[in-house]
């Protein structure tokens, strides 16, 4: 079951989203930062075939649960885009690609750090109640549905690629200061006045190409360690979710752990069920590496039908596969937060 943008009354008031590159729909686009994509082939499939800075061929999931959700079309970015008063009403994302809950990810690519983005958040909300008052701005940010999705950037960048972490941390040490921060972020996002949180647990990063290309041998395997760590992760953020639950008892709060890993493996390891064809290449360039600036269309071509890959990049699935996943999301999540 999937629902439709054609929705006569909207099922939450707005869709207000924190994250990583999964979730970010443009806001490193005026940062000092080698991750942005603004630029073709990205969005060759989005309206006006235009690179927004969304790290995709079209469409992302945030844009998808806001339309299935009935609240509008397409999310915007908050950061260096012209927001009208209704974008503020109905919701917008914080989202910064590559950004995590390490504290060191956002520095070593200069993106916004997940506590900034909550900095950001503070601010979103004195604009929000300028435009609607401060009751009505009330009910909207408590009925809001509000999005987490983080942390592949922190295990497939900062601990497999860079030497900083993986000294200090063995993969269950680093996975649980994750988790610690993630706890840290999610309760002050509930003394923010949160109240219906989707967490978004990590996808197979093992399987990723990018991540096959540097750790899968010859064969370009899905690479177990990293794998483990995302398993590890989703499962530990589960018991951090029960806890911060039994401490706020609050009857209203509602904080849902969202399965994605799952349903992405699924659809890498069937992809003729899911109406795919490759999913271990990327359609930019040669599939194996391209990602952010080495996928352009300068030097890299594109596969000449993306409707046949799981991925668009080397790190990002494509708009139909994001479908897909978003699919399986309302069908065993959303209903419970809504």
């Amino acid at each position: 079951m999937a629902y439709s943008f054609n929705q006569t009354k909207p099922l939450v008031p707005a869709v207000i989203v924190f994250g990583d590159s999964i979730v970010d729909p443009g806001n490193n686009n005026d940062l000092k930062t080698p991750i942005i994509c603004n630029f073709p082939p990205y969005g060759q499939n989005f309206y006006g075939h235009k690179a927004t800075g969304r790290f995709s061929n079209g469409k992302i999931p945030t844009d998808f649960i806001a339309s299935g959700l009935g609240v509008k079309d397409l999310l915007p970015p908050y950061v260096g885009y012209p927001l009208t008063p209704q974008d503020i009403l109905t919701g917008v994302s914080f989202a910064s690609g590559a950004t995590g809950f390490d504290p060191l990810t956002p520095v070593i690519v200069n993106v916004i750090p997940m506590m900034d983005q909550l900095k950001l958040f503070a601010e979103y909300k004195e604009k929000l109640k300028a435009i609607a008052g401060e009751q009505k701005a009330a009910k909207i940010l408590s009925e809001a549905l509000y999005v987490i999705c983080v942390g592949t950037d922190d295990v497939a960048n900062t601990y497999f690629t860079t030497p900083f972490r993986v000294i200090d941390y063995d993969i269950p040490s680093y996975v649980n200061l994750l988790v610690s921060h993630a706890g840290t972020f999610i309760k002050q996002l509930h003394a923010m006045g949160a109240r219906k949180i989707g967490y978004v647990g990590l996808p197979p990063i093992g399987c990723v190409p990018s991540q096959r290309t540097v750790g899968g041998g010859l064969e370009r395997n899905c690479e177990p360690k990293r794998n483990y760590a995302a398993q590890l992760y989703n499962y530990k953020i589960q018991g951090e979710i029960d806890n911060i639950l039994k401490e706020t008892g609050r009857k209203d709060t509602k904080i849902t752990y969202i399965d994605i890993y799952n349903i992405l493996l699924d659809i890498i390891q069937r992809p003729g069920f899911y109406g795919f064809e490759e999913a271990t290449k990327g359609c930019c360039g040669t599939g194996l590496i391209e990602v952010t600036k080495l996928c352009n269309s300068k030097t890299a071509k594109t596969c000449s039908d993306v409707t046949k890959y799981v991925f668009w990049d080397s790190f990002h699935p494509t708009e139909k596969a994001y479908k897909a996943i978003v699919n399986n999301i309302f069908d065993n999540y959303l209903s419970v937060l809504i």
